[in-house]
């Protein structure tokens, strides 16, 4: 019965050129026996989620998406890296929950001792910060590193790349990280790229998150 169902994965910004990135590189994680994976835009969200304030008005929204889809949800993914309405969803009984940023930063430690993390603006860090400390895994992430890029900006699709593989040749290099994760939904249509340019392992967050919430769908966790 679960499999039948939708696992929605949920942009809280208004961007839906974020959505488009998020969607595309879910394409290799789709099959015909399990959930079919539903990309959504908020469109009452901010247009991009760089501050606090952002965050706490995303995470309303989130949890009332939840709550009027629960009936036909296998799951909800939260895409956005500040996961905001997370643990609001979680919760509602019986109701699968997971966040980008937890998942990608779990799958990032299966991969490498020392994590990098690239943030889009130097406003985001202290947020996450909160999070690794929360998850109790601040030891492991060795830095954090912005590219100074607002989530609209990201579109420009050169300039995000040269800036991203100039930050994760920081990482690697002035903080000696080993695996890097990329701390924005919007930055997923460079994974690849990335990888290839700096030469680590390199976690797409949404990505990272889908395969969970798919194997958890599968085993019944």
């Amino acid at each position: 019965m679960i499999m039948s169902k939708t696992l929605y994965v949920i942009n809280p910004n208004s961007n839906t050129d974020v959505t488009a990135g998020i969607d595309a590189a879910l394409d290799p994680l789709r099959s015909a026996d399990a959930p079919r994976i539903e990309c959504v835009t908020l469109a009452e969200g901010p247009r991009g989620i760089q501050t606090q304030d952002d965050v706490d008005r995303a995470a309303v929204l989130v949890r009332r998406f939840a709550e009027e889809h629960r009936q036909q949800a296998a799951g909800f993914v939260t895409a956005c890296f500040s996961d905001p309405g997370l643990h609001s969803i979680r919760e509602i009984p019986d109701v699968l929950s997971l966040g980008i940023s937890e998942c990608g930063v779990l799958t990032a430690m299966t991969m490498g001792l020392r994590l990098g993390v690239i943030a889009i603006l130097d406003i985001s860090i202290p947020r996450h910060l909160r999070t690794w400390a929360a998850m109790g895994v601040q030891d492991r992430v060795v830095g954090e590193l912005a590219i100074g890029r607002t989530v609209a900006e990201l579109a420009d699709s050169e300039a995000t790349l040269e800036a991203m593989i100039r930050t994760g040749k920081a990482l690697r290099d002035t903080h000696r990280a080993d695996v890097l994760v990329m701390g924005c939904a919007g930055m997923a249509p460079y994974r690849q790229r990335l990888q290839d340019a700096v030469g680590l392992p390199v976690v797409e967050p949404t990505q990272a998150a889908v395969s969970m919430a798919l194997g958890r769908l599968r085993l019944g966790w």
